[in-house]
């Protein structure tokens, strides 16, 4: 969960900060190459200066983000010290053994888990989930949001058509029916002698996209996973009738209102869409909400940001990350030095003030902190409600059906809304029972 930095991600393998492996005595940290990640540099400086250590970054972009880590830390790997991972990898690095535990650290350091918001410490730090085993400390709070062109909402001509239309105001949408209404609205509308659609919405089939896009609208409508968290009991849920509205709508939305050839999107296609001017709203993480506020062209009046509307439950879809020591890391010492600098509260909110997203509770229950950025409140509220995947080791399998299942419905019009998410629980049954857990 997840700029110019991904225009060149598909030329990219890897970005490294330096060249070569890092001495024994610096600490190579690794995440994502996108804008929070040259924040976390900037904010590293402070480390370096206090104790010493020289920080060297390896970052990647996103498309190849997983592979790349997780084929490093399956194959024992030495590049990474420090990891920003995604919270789906938790089980699996936890199972494995590829990240070190850190309850006897935060003992010692009396660093406390009640410090961070619980979704993030939950989401980002616990296996099994909700135990108090704790193998990264919470980093980069995300979630899947919305933002949109604030000044054309605001045009005396569109807002007396959209009323003529739909009998209200043309305002943020409250549920995903609205959302779906003003993007229709939008679409093909010619604004500033230009055709413009209505909204750049996650059909990536590649990597997480369409799962990711297509879970902010089932969530809201009511998908649940299982009947009982950790019996994997999917029956009635992933496929409830809910479940199947909410698909459907996706569909509908990515059918009648986003930009032709719009098939194949994730995070950087849903920038550029808005950013060139075609759409009036996007999906897309918060991570990328300071760096489009900045914008010349399209930021500051021009921009506004909401929270993923609810249907019939508030829901945002979880992305954010947490930071995880690797176990065979050659400075065990200065990796958790590591930790415990960034754990501490002044730290944290500097890496708000930077552009980073901080789980930390001195920083999120400031009294100023809803007045600190205009996305800030909508942050607060989409993180009381997120939902994540499965975080299962065998994740990225179950990952692999759902993208498969989704992007054959919404995108390549194959079968039923109800179909999909029926074979989606006989894929998942498939990797639980080889897993062992039914």
């Amino acid at each position: 969960m997840k700029a110019g930095y991904l225009a060149a991600a598909s030329a990219m393998a890897l970005v490294s900060a330096v060249a070569g492996r890092a001495d024994a005595d610096d600490l190579t940290l690794c995440w994502a190459a996108w804008d929070p990640a040259n924040a976390l540099v900037e904010l590293s400086k402070d480390f370096e200066a206090q104790t010493g250590t020289k920080m060297n970054f390896e970052f990647v972009p996103w498309p190849n983000f997983a592979d790349r880590m997780l084929n490093e830390l399956n194959s024992g790997g030495k590049l990474c010290d420090l990891l920003i991972g995604d919270s789906q990898w938790i089980g699996g690095a936890a199972e494995n053994g590829w990240y070190l535990k850190l309850n006897d650290f935060f003992a010692k350091e009396s660093i406390s888990m009640d410090d961070f918001a619980p979704a993030t410490v939950y989401a980002y730090s616990t296996w099994p989930k909700g135990e108090p085993n704790y193998y990264a400390l919470p980093a980069m709070g995300d979630a899947n949001g919305w933002f949109y062109r604030k000044d054309w909402f605001a045009r005396p001509e569109i807002q007396a058509a959209f009323k003529e239309k739909y009998g209200r105001d043309l305002a943020e949408p409250k549920t995903q029916t609205e959302l779906l209404e003003i993007a229709q609205f939008f679409q093909g509308r010619e604004i500033d002698g230009k055709t413009v659609y209505g909204a750049s919405i996650f059909t990536e089939r590649g990597s997480e996209g369409i799962t990711m896009g297509a879970t902010n609208a089932l969530y809201a409508f009511g998908f649940k996973y299982e009947n009982t968290p950790g019996k994997y009991d999917m029956e009635g849920a992933v496929n409830s009738p809910d479940a199947v509205a909410g698909l459907e709508f996706y569909k509908e939305l990515y059918k009648t209102a986003t930009p032709p050839g719009y098939d194949n999107a994730y995070m950087e296609q849903s920038l550029d869409a808005f950013k060139s001017g075609q759409v009036a709203m996007a999906m897309n993480w918060f991570a990328f909400f300071p760096g489009l506020y900045a914008d010349p062209n399209v930021g500051g009046e021009h921009i506004d940001f909401f929270v993923n509307p609810a249907q019939k439950v508030p829901a945002s879809t979880l992305g954010g990350q947490g930071i995880s020591v690797v176990a065979n890391t050659d400075n065990m010492d200065g990796a958790l030095a590591y930790i415990k600098w960034f754990s501490q509260p002044d730290v944290q909110q500097k890496w708000w003030s930077m552009g980073g997203y901080s789980c930390h509770n001195a920083v999120l229950n400031d009294p100023g902190f809803k007045d600190s950025a205009p996305f800030a409140g909508d942050f607060l509220e989409a993180m009381a409600n997120v939902q994540d995947f499965w975080q299962e080791p065998a994740y990225a399998q179950l990952l692999l059906a759902m993208q498969e299942r989704l992007h054959n419905y919404v995108v390549a019009d194959q079968g039923t809304a109800q179909e999909a998410l029926d074979g989606l629980i006989k894929d998942w049954t498939e990797v639980f029972e080889d897993e062992g857990k039914l």
